[in-house]
């Protein structure tokens, strides 16, 4: 929102843009987008911005009013399959089974795209090396970021000046994001959309299972009771919701030594079968803790990743 427009005779103008919060983690790229825009205008010579904070009631008449059209294009976007990957246990390897799973569809030549909505702890683009702030819009929608694989992704990690700068927001500022990436990305023809889920059962969880038309979860947890017990904690929020648990993935389920190649159970043993049998998957998977995974997400190199155990999904 705009305040305080002042146009001086010496090519100078001066206003107030007002945020929808404090911290804003899209203020410089505000400000930088409408510097450049004003001093591409005849007759002016500089431009100076300040910044203040919208009302509540301003806050209320922005997000209280009727939501607009789609975009032209966005009309156009075709998306066959849409598949969360979930946990409700944060650290199990959510977002590198994500990320795993769309390299896996992309070698098969299947259209794919990953939306990120972990909105304030977002991996997608770190793990594919894609840059903060990579992100660009326009009057049609907003243009994906799209990884040497050929995968579509958005992420809130693409709109921020870095990598490291938090995003500080409630849950109807994340629920209104995540409805943005679904509605005003230009995806195109996809023949799977990944959603990179945080953990937990509340707002962003809840948004997606709702907003979205989601068409089965793949479900994750690793060997240790607890994580079970958490895993059946998004399993009741699923059935509650009528969403197919499409398969459950145990991740870091053994390590295999490799100088003799025997298998241990670094976590304890293996409840992946009952797990399944809990939740009502047919299909589910094993994965080795295995440590290329960690040294190539490290590196933004996480398509290179190979988990030929995710076949049966």
């Amino acid at each position: 929102m705009v305040r305080d427009l002042k146009i001086g005779k010496d090519g100078k103008v001066e206003f107030t843009l007002a945020l929808t919060i404090p911290g804003c983690p899209l203020k410089n790229q505000l400000e930088q987008d409408a510097r450049l825009a004003l001093m591409s205008l005849p007759g002016v010579k500089d431009v100076k911005i300040n910044f203040s904070v919208m009302s509540d009631e301003e806050r209320a008449r922005l997000f209280g009013q009727s939501q607009p059209n789609l975009p032209k294009l966005n009309q156009f976007n075709k998306v066959k399959r849409v598949i969360a990957v979930m946990s409700g246990k944060g650290g199990v390897g959510k977002s590198s089974i994500t990320a795993a799973l769309a390299s896996a569809l992309a070698r098969d030549c299947h259209k794919v795209g990953i939306l990120d909505a972990d909105i304030t702890g977002p991996s997608i683009p770190k793990l594919f090396g894609l840059p903060a702030g990579g992100v660009r819009g326009s009057e049609q929608g907003i243009l994906p970021a799209v990884t040497s694989e050929g995968i579509k992704a958005m992420s809130t990690n693409l709109l921020v000046p870095n990598e490291n700068a938090a995003v500080i927001w409630r849950g109807p500022m994340i629920a209104g994001t995540i409805k943005q990436f679904w509605t005003d990305v230009l995806w195109g023809d996809l023949d799977v959309l990944l959603v990179d889920l945080p953990p937990g059962t509340s707002d962003a969880a809840l948004t997606v299972m709702q907003s979205l038309p989601v068409n089965g979860v793949v479900l994750v947890s690793t060997p240790q009771e607890l994580a079970g017990m958490v895993v059946r904690k998004a399993d009741s929020m699923l059935k509650q919701l009528k969403i197919p648990v499409l398969a459950v993935v145990e991740n870091m389920s053994y390590f295999r030594c490799p100088d003799c190649g025997k298998p241990h159970n670094i976590f304890g043993p293996s409840h992946v079968e009952e797990l399944a049998e809990a939740v009502g998957a047919v299909q589910y998977v094993k994965l080795p803790l295995e440590p290329r995974v960690a040294q190539l997400g490290d590196a933004g190199k996480v398509g290179e990743v190979e988990m030929p155990e995710l076949a049966p999904i």
